[in-house]
């Protein structure tokens, strides 16, 4: 079976061909800039140089029927005709509370992505624009939804309930969601398989760390907690995002500053993080760690709040799960960055009985184990692979 992966933005559309008989990427790309003006399709084969074509797209359809053209081009092409594809699996941001786990595509479904909009307005939006293409473009191929907050829908109310009047959550469906549910789907499962451990009972603590961070507990592949809440802001400190912070200083600093709400969420979505905390460093952690070795101490501050910031959620994770068999790193940070997992490690979690092999760690981008043999809690590098989880999604309902 091949799969289409699709992953569209407000401005953009990623994609792979997936063949689920080995596993095998054929193909990947992304078209930029949909909508504006300088917008182009880079197209990547295995084994091939990329292709690039400059062309308007005025909007996702366009940008979809360019895949299409590309996927099937004789010269760079993977597929003889669009007819290989046997189904297109979407990642939809938001899928509020109707949808625990993926779904095949249709009106009623569309509909719920459409409600969610208000949760999700750069997302959704665009991945339903994203469906509503490929059913143009491949009438009667079936169409899955993978939702980004279905892993978090495991947890208990005891975990997403917000302190606020229950009218909200019952009016307009406040409560925590959590993000990169694909990844930490993924990762956390994976981890069982990879560290042998018990697949009913294993509890897995994720640490997605990149530009975007985010941490989840789990049992058994089910989500107990995650870091994000009603929107990505929440939880971790991150390249631009403030994470936890207290809801006062928004209306302090409005008053301050005589901006309105709108102003100070934007600054805390974009111009907070390790970016805001470095004093305008970088948003990039190599940047920030580059900037740190070399004296700058507000880099330095940031980037030991991040780690701090990490430490914490685990330490509060494995209390709730009342232990944790196993950590795992993932994502640009957490996959690459060996200072960082060694130092959120030996600095925070030795009362876990948690010691990192530095051998094993002196390592990028690889599933490995980093822990030494006698740690007490496994640790573990796996690289993330959300399009491999959407695509088998996809398959295991349409097949």
């Amino acid at each position: 079976m091949k799969i289409l992966v699709l992953n569209c933005g407000s401005s953009s559309l990623k994609y792979q061909i997936i063949n689920m008989e080995n596993k095998e990427v054929m193909c990947k790309g992304l078209c930029e800039r949909i909508g504006i003006e300088g917008s182009q399709l880079t197209h990547k084969v295995p084994g091939k140089e990329d292709f690039v074509q400059v062309e308007a797209m005025p909007d996702h359809k366009r940008a979809v029927e360019m895949v299409m053209a590309a996927l099937t081009d004789a010269e760079h092409g993977v597929l003889k005709s669009v007819d290989e594809i046997d189904a297109i699996g979407h990642r939809v941001l938001h899928g509020g509370q109707k949808f625990t786990k993926s779904i095949i595509v249709n009106d009623e479904v569309k509909a719920a992505i459409r409600e969610c909009f208000d949760l999700g307005p750069l997302h959704n939006p665009a991945n339903l624009m994203g469906i509503e293409a490929c059913e143009a473009a491949m009438p009667g191929k079936p169409n899955v939804a993978v939702f980004d907050t279905s892993f978090g829908m495991g947890m208990e109310p005891k975990a997403y309930t917000y302190a606020i009047p229950i009218e909200y959550l019952e009016k307009y469906s406040v409560r925590r969601y959590g993000f990169h549910g694909t990844s930490h789907d993924y990762v956390c499962h994976r981890a069982i398989e990879f560290a042998g451990l018990d697949p009913k009972n294993a509890k897995v603590i994720v640490c997605h760390l990149g530009n975007g961070a985010s941490i989840s507990a789990s049992i058994g592949g089910v989500c107990v907690d995650t870091s994000m809440g009603l929107t990505p802001l929440e939880g971790l400190i991150m390249g631009t995002r403030s994470g936890d912070l207290d809801p006062a200083i928004v209306q302090y600093i409005c008053n301050k500053e005589g901006k309105d709400v709108n102003e100070m969420l934007n600054i805390l979505n974009k111009k907070s993080g390790v970016l805001g905390m470095s004093g305008g460093v970088s948003s990039d952690f190599r940047d920030i760690e580059k900037a740190a070795e070399e004296g700058n101490q507000k880099a330095a501050t940031a980037l030991e709040a991040f780690r701090y910031r990490v430490a914490k959620y685990i330490g509060a994770y494995a209390a709730a799960m009342n232990g944790v068999d196993c950590i795992c790193f993932t994502a640009g940070v957490g996959e690459n960055d060996k200072g960082t997992r060694k130092a959120i490690c030996d600095q925070y979690l030795g009362y876990l009985g948690v010691k990192i092999d530095d051998a094993r760690n002196d390592v990028r981008g690889k599933e490995t184990l980093i822990s030494a043999d006698d740690s007490k809690v496994k640790v573990l590098l796996l690289p993330t692979n959300e399009e491999l989880k959407i695509a088998m999604d996809t398959e295991a309902l349409v097949k």
